[in-house]
């Protein structure tokens, strides 16, 4: 099963398997998440420590979000706003 093509190697392990194949199982997970299975029950995912890095790191906020964006400081062209009768609500 020494594939080195990533489409050819295996994602998914039964747990005993991936016991047996531990460094195989790294490996593929340098390239694609591996899934491990206990009873045909998927139970553990094991990733590359680039990821895990990516998932565990700081999280922005929604303002430094924006503000770090590509599109921050773009003007948008938005058409004129009729304004409109207002209605009473009967509560």
């Amino acid at each position: 099963m020494k594939s080195t093509t990533i489409e050819k190697r295996k994602t998914e392990w039964q747990l005993q398997e991936a016991k047996a194949m531990f460094s195989e199982v790294i490996q593929s997970a340098a390239l694609k998440p591996q899934i491990i299975t206990v009873r045909g029950k998927k139970t553990a995912v094991i990733i590359s420590y680039e990821e895990y890095r990516q998932l565990s790191g700081p999280k922005q906020n929604l303002f430094n979000f924006i503000r770090n964006s590509p599109l921050f400081g773009i003007e948008l062209e938005l058409p004129q706003r009729i304004p409109e009768e207002t209605r009473e609500l009967n509560l």
